[in-house]
């Protein structure tokens, strides 16, 4: 399928210019056995993600009238920094270098019950549901996933945060060996996001295990990640190693990198436009034409509440 880009919108318009600008000096930067390793000179040559399939059960939650995206777009068009800034390289170096088994994530903080819980272990927390949800990104382009995982409140709840605990801060992995360094991504690694608390426990948020009937390909967030539906999809962070609940605020990567573009909530709102382009429209992957962008991304039936009272063009 003919993936066109937005002829109004370039890489540079999109990315912070010293992200751009760093992505021109990505190979020169990246050393040579990396490259080799991962295949990224041969792209008829791409490494496959390792995935198996998942049984699952039907959700209530899903999203229904929609067309969902082909699986090799969704696979092939990614973002994840610490494996190329470009669209097309996270798919190209995560699957040699992402090591998924063994996995754990360390869930700490203002909680009676911490624990180090395996992948073998998330899996059987709760049956598998299979969830199709809108995901929208910042860069005005979107898609629609038939996600598997369970709501992340089920995990949650099992450590019995405290009252101290007001947000859940998570952690992706960051392995200097196998990913690129801060300089060459253009961002602070690991690569960490927040949700305040009544967030977190929403049952849309998502701790998404796999995608298209399997475990998550590499590089779209191997072994686990979240899936906020209404939010930009920075929020919805990638290869989780640590949930930690705090009372305070905690950092985001791109808030902290670019707070004046890229607001801690992040929700979707079309009304918000970003510093360097409108929000109102967006491009479904595989769409030529562009669509109205929906405020909270269609999700504001279940999820308006929880921002009552607040000015969402201050707090974006």
């Amino acid at each position: 399928m003919l993936i066109k880009k937005s002829p109004d919108l370039r890489y540079s318009d999109v990315t912070p210019k010293s992200l751009y600008l760093n992505r021109r000096k990505f190979l020169a930067g990246v050393p040579a056995a990396f490259l080799a390793g991962s295949e990224l000179l041969s792209p008829s040559r791409r490494a496959v993600a390792a995935t198996t399939k998942l049984q699952t059960v039907k959700s209530s939650l899903t999203t229904t009238g929609e067309k969902i995206n082909d699986k090799q777009d969704v696979t092939t068009y990614n973002n994840y920094y610490e494996f190329g800034t470009g669209k097309d390289e996270p798919s190209q170096l995560a699957p040699p270098r992402l090591k998924t088994s063994p996995w754990t994530v360390s869930i700490e903080g203002d909680c009676a019950k911490p624990r180090k819980i395996s992948i073998e272990e998330i899996l059987k927390v709760a049956p598998l549901e299979e969830r199709v949800y809108r995901h929208r990104c910042v860069e005005a382009w979107s898609i629609v996933v038939p996600w598997i995982g369970y709501s992340l409140s089920t995990l949650l709840k099992q450590a019995e945060p405290t009252p101290k605990a007001k947000f859940v801060a998570f952690e992706t992995l960051y392995d200097q060996k196998a990913m690129l360094s801060p300089l060459q991504a253009g961002i602070p690694l690991p690569y960490v996001e927040g949700l305040r608390m009544d967030e977190a426990m929403h049952p849309l948020t998502l701790l998404c295990v796999g995608m298209y009937g399997e475990t998550l390909p590499s590089q779209d967030g191997a072994p686990v990640r979240l899936v906020i539906p209404w939010k930009y999809g920075f929020k919805s962070i990638k290869s989780i190693v640590k949930i930690k609940f705090v009372g305070s605020q905690p950092p985001a990567t791109w808030n902290e990198y670019a707070g004046n573009e890229y607001g801690f909530y992040s929700n979707v709102n079309p009304h918000r436009s970003h510093p360097r382009w409108s929000q109102a429209k967006e491009r479904r992957l595989g769409e030529f034409g562009r669509r109205d962008t929906l405020m909270f991304n269609g999700y504001g039936d279940q999820v308006a509440s929880l921002y009552n009272g607040m000015d969402l063009m201050k707090y974006y």
